[in-house]
């Protein structure tokens, strides 16, 4: 039994006449007597009494009938909350992000995409790049807006843009007044780091390794911000991104100086990235769409690259 023939029973079932049915549903009379054979036989009990040339639904195929109808009310309902989930004006995307891309960058995004696409729905969550990661391959979220790189070829990957890592120190830090720094100036200085299972963690310990040092480490911590205050107490000092406002335009004063680093590839690609294989609804292509050839602009408009 098929979906369309539980659809040509209930029609049957209300009207009680195989030739009315047949010409409402646009189908002849023996494919329609044949439907309901089959119908009757899954069930296994007959849901129609004949009488002359009519049928009549008896106690069996008036349970059955009610029964029809909430099904198809159910999966009527499916089909039109699919629709409007994956509809490119009114669908959902399920969007994890780096928590310190959570103040500038994805609001930005946001905010561009909902102007021409005021009914679009999104569920956010921020993560650690290997959480993130999990949740896609789970088929938990879309699309993740990460970095580094994943190194899984299962992984579609599209570069964003290149963010800077500034040297954060102390107020008053003797390198406070340098516009620029080599990691070599503070080869000796303990650093506030992100925990060894983060990206960031990653390149900085990348970055000490090229410049032939090995800082000893205060403290290791979840989040960038967590960093930034630690540094501005005297802790240590941290090579993170510098602070930023979603507000074009919108300068953000940190707590403590942020200096360039004048060492080679210090700053880190911001990507994104969805898996290939997996289906994605047309809203989610359309979000994609907009993020590969937007996200670079917005985050020079609001923080301008080196």
């Amino acid at each position: 039994m098929t979906l369309e023939e539980l659809r040509w029973f209930v029609a049957v079932a209300d009207r009680e006449h195989v030739s009315d049915a047949a010409t409402e549903l646009h189908i002849s009379q023996p494919a329609l007597s044949r439907a309901l054979s089959r119908v009757q036989a899954e069930v296994g009990v007959p849901l129609f009494d004949r009488q002359g040339r009519r049928l009549r639904l008896n106690r069996y195929g008036r349970v059955y009938r009610d029964h029809a109808r909430r099904a198809l009310a159910e999966l009527d309902a499916a089909r039109a909350d699919l629709a409007e989930e994956t509809g490119v004006e009114t669908g959902l995307v399920v969007l994890a992000f780096l928590h310190t891309l959570g103040t500038w960058l994805v609001p930005s995004l946001l905010r561009g995409y909902e102007a021409s696409h005021p009914g679009m729905n999104f569920r956010l969550a921020q993560e650690s790049a290997p959480n993130m990661l999990t949740a896609l391959r789970a088929g938990e979220v879309d699309l993740i807006i990460t970095s580094p790189q994943p190194d899984d070829p299962a992984i579609a990957w599209q570069p964003l843009l290149n963010e800077p890592l500034r040297l954060a120190v102390p107020p008053g830090h003797p390198l406070a007044g340098r516009r620029r720094v080599r990691l070599a100036d503070v080869a000796h200085e303990p650093f506030v780091l992100m925990k060894r299972e983060y990206g960031l963690r990653g390149m900085t310990d990348r970055l000490f390794e090229a410049a032939g040092i090995r800082p000893p480490v205060a403290f290791e911590g979840d989040d960038a911000e967590t960093l930034r205050g630690l540094v501005a107490a005297g802790l240590g000092v941290s090579l993170i991104p510098a602070p930023y406002s979603a507000a074009p335009g919108a300068r953000v004063v940190p707590s403590t100086p942020h200096l360039r680093v004048a060492d080679r590839g210090a700053f880190r690609t911001i990507g994104l990235a969805w898996e290939r294989d997996r289906y994605r609804s047309p809203a989610t292509e359309a979000f994609r769409a907009y993020v590969t050839a937007n996200a670079r602009a917005l985050a020079e408009a609001i923080a301008p690259a080196d």
